[in-house]
């Protein structure tokens, strides 16, 4: 690449943001030297200083680099700024009215769901899932299908520890192994689930919209009124597929209106 222009060393450090943000997975630095044609020495100084202000993060074990929570917040920001509300929100509308649910659309910001647009249904009870509220992307049906298409490392950076999982009502993952089981059922059913995980006496589904290199940006999701008293969570035996089409089907309308792709 080319050092161009008056401030060199901040296009290239651009360049790897944007590398990163492109790959599916993350990336050695020595396969990010090559791509950008970059020395390894300016390469590594560019990673180094990107992940003191939190816009990568290196994951020694892999050897790899992926995109920091900074990275995540400013590409929050961005979509609180832009159409994604306007775009979503009649597709809200119509999904709460075809659900009898609460619909409402949110974006990762760090390891939390940061609800953006939110259509109540006058049969659903009041929830905490308001306009400007963000709770823990473990715990949210909206979260879970989110994360269940990141890479494995950017979910490792979220959830680094322990410490980075939340209990609201003593359901949900506490470890990063059993956040991974959860999100590998996401994949594999296509919708997230979560009952009684933010709200006891609700349940919430949800599906995520990707942008066009294929990655999840935000997610639709309805939340109704159920109780489930099996113990464990994975005893209740709703699994709320009658939901799922209609969500999915207002997940992809919006991918397809912002120019998104969904994954093979």
């Amino acid at each position: 690449m080319t050092s161009d222009g008056p401030a060199p060393a901040l296009r290239r450090g651009l360049a790897v943001l944007q590398l990163l943000a492109s790959r599916a997975a993350p990336v050695s630095a020595a396969a990010i030297a090559r791509d950008l044609g970059l020395p390894r020495s300016t390469t590594y100084e560019l990673l180094t200083e990107l992940a003191a202000a939190g816009f990568a993060a290196h994951l020694p074990g892999e050897r790899r680099w992926g995109l920091g929570l900074a990275a995540f917040e400013i590409g929050s920001a961005y979509l609180r700024a832009q159409p994604l509300e306007r775009v979503g929100r009649p597709v809200l509308g119509r999904l709460s009215g075809a659900t009898g649910g609460t619909a409402h659309l949110g974006v990762l910001h760090g390891n939390e769901t940061l609800y953006l647009a939110k259509e109540k249904s006058g049969r659903t009870p009041t929830l905490v899932t308001d306009v400007g509220v963000r709770l823990p992307a473990a715990l949210t049906a909206t979260g879970l299908s989110i994360l269940a298409h990141l890479p494995p490392g950017q979910v490792r950076a979220l959830f680094p520890d322990a410490a980075a999982f939340v209990d609201r009502t003593g359901r949900g993952p506490a470890t990063l192994p059993e956040l991974r089981r959860d999100l590998t059922r996401t994949r594999r059913q296509g919708w997230a689930v979560e009952d009684g995980r933010i709200s006891a006496g609700a349940a919430s589904v949800a599906a995520a919209v990707f942008d066009h290199n294929r990655l999840p940006i935000a997610a639709i999701g309805v939340t109704v009124g159920h109780r489930c008293a099996a113990e464990p969570e994975e005893a209740c035996p709703e699994p709320f597929a009658d939901l799922a089409p209609a969500i999915r089907a207002a997940a992809r309308e919006v991918t397809v209106a912002i120019g998104g792709r969904g994954p093979d």
